[in-house]
């Protein structure tokens, strides 16, 4: 069995590409063939070995615009490889792929992964929207990361054509406890309770309504918001407005290697988004790793509030409703046995469908099934 992940971009920026590497990860582990060709960001274009039977190969980008990458490469390069595998596993959306993959010429297997609708870039989906129907009808098997989001999927669900589906929760290693980090971190605020939030400070993660949340809580919490955007500036203009200056800090610089102390150090990790662009959510699945308590939001169509089971692993709200954001964090953190069951709650839901061991299973018995 050869497999080729076909996405977006390398090096690995935004969670797609974390499922991507994973999958390359598990399945050479496995002792199976898996190569994965993307756009790269930076530079003409590479071939990085991963592993023993695992390859990175990457095409030059000429520009990058609408979320995604032209890279012509992609299409002779695929045309030229495509035979050698037995399955091409393309991953949505990503129109330079579908286009690289309708001109290939390929005759094999295909199994397209669903991991969002185009919500952002509607304008452009009047123009790709051929082609991803076209992706749609030729895939042997669509696959999507949660139950909610692959049954309501707009694009899915556009086709008379119903496509064979399942359903891969996304998995990951766990993190490693960092016991002198976490208390680095702790240390920086001592006494305190933290509500901890990780992502790029854009519109769709709601970071505004978990800073206003915090005029709510108690003064021996703090909310810490770890990333970059380009809403760094309206929202420390939020916390000023909101008065919360001494209880919510931006954190800009959290390196991959200081991640798991944050997660570690925090008391409850709160997911703010308030659209569907927030379609899995691997953060909280990082944070249930390490048996934090998870408050979420109910999205429309989303599969956020599936991945943090209400009530089991921690509390899912309203989205843009800080005051049941806040609610929910004193209602977990109320006694040592409220948190305690969710605690304990997030760490069992992790081990039940998180792991990458149980995502990788489960795609090598796809692909079996598929080959047969």
């Amino acid at each position: 069995m050869k497999i080729l992940q076909l996405g977006k971009f390398y090096p690995i920026r935004g969670g797609v590409e974390k499922v991507m590497y994973t999958f390359l990860e598990g399945l050479s582990a496995r002792g199976i063939e898996c190569d994965m060709l993307c756009a790269e960001c930076e530079g003409l274009g590479r071939t990085v070995e991963v592993a023993e039977c695992a390859r990175v190969l990457t095409c030059r980008t000429l520009v990058k615009a609408a979320g995604t990458t032209i890279a012509p490469s992609m299409i002779s390069t695929l045309r030229r490889i495509a035979p050698d595998y037995d399955i091409i596993h393309v991953h949505h959306p990503d129109p330079m792929a579908a286009l690289a993959l309708f001109l290939s010429g390929y005759k094999g297997k295909v199994v397209l992964h669903w991991h969002s609708d185009i919500i952002r870039q509607r304008f452009f989906l009047i123009f790709y929207k051929w082609l991803q129907n076209w992706l749609i009808r030729r895939a042997d098997l669509v696959i999507g990361t949660t139950p909610p989001y692959i049954e309501k999927s707009k694009g899915l669900n556009s086709l008379k054509h119903k496509p064979l589906t399942a359903v891969i929760p996304i998995g990951i290693e766990p993190l490693a406890r960092d016991m002198e980090g976490e208390a680095k971190v702790r240390a920086k605020w001592p006494g305190k309770k933290i509500v901890f939030a990780l992502g790029r400070l854009i519109p769709y993660k709601g970071f505004e309504y978990l800073i206003d949340a915090a005029a709510f809580l108690p003064d021996d919490y703090v909310v810490v918001i770890g990333g970059r955007g380009p809403l760094k500036e309206s929202l420390l203009a939020r916390i000023q407005i909101a008065g919360v200056k001494n209880k919510v800090y931006l954190v800009e610089d959290i390196p991959d290697s200081e991640k798991a102390a944050y997660f570690g150090a925090c008391d409850v990790y709160c997911m703010s988004s308030i659209t569907k662009n927030e379609a899995f959510g691997i953060v909280m699945i990082e944070a249930m790793s390490l048996g934090k308590p998870v408050i979420a939001t109910r999205i429309p169509e989303s599969g956020v509030s599936w991945v943090n089971a209400d009530g089991v692993s921690g509390i899912n709200v309203g989205p843009r409703d800080a005051a049941a954001i806040a609610n929910a964090v004193t209602d977990i953190c109320r006694s040592e046995e409220s948190y305690a069951k969710y605690s304990q709650g997030s760490a069992a839901r992790f081990e039940d469908l998180f792991t990458r061991e149980r995502m990788t299973a489960k795609l090598v018995e796809i692909y079996g099934s598929i080959l047969k």
